[in-house]
């Protein structure tokens, strides 16, 4: 994920807070879909550990960009509203 931080995205304009903030809900998506893919429809073989380690960084990455979607979402509220 990109490390843009706050201050930056106070930054950025409006267009490019909107371009920052489909590019993390495409990536999230992809993220969901690689997950679904992987638990749900492969018979892939892997370990109890591993499948719970791969699930807690699953679960972590979607937080990260659920948290950065809702800092952009709440700038541009400010910048539009």
């Amino acid at each position: 994920m990109n490390s843009t931080n706050k201050d930056d995205q106070e930054a950025l304009s409006a267009d490019e807070l909107r371009t920052e903030l489909k590019r993390l809900k495409e990536n999230l998506q992809d993220l969901e879909e690689t997950h679904a893919f992987t638990f749900g429809r492969t018979s892939v073989h892997i370990g109890a550990e591993q499948a719970q380690s791969m699930q807690e960084s699953y679960e972590e990455e979607c937080r990260a960009y659920q948290a950065r979607i809702a800092g952009i979402e709440a700038i541009l509220k400010r910048k539009e509203g």
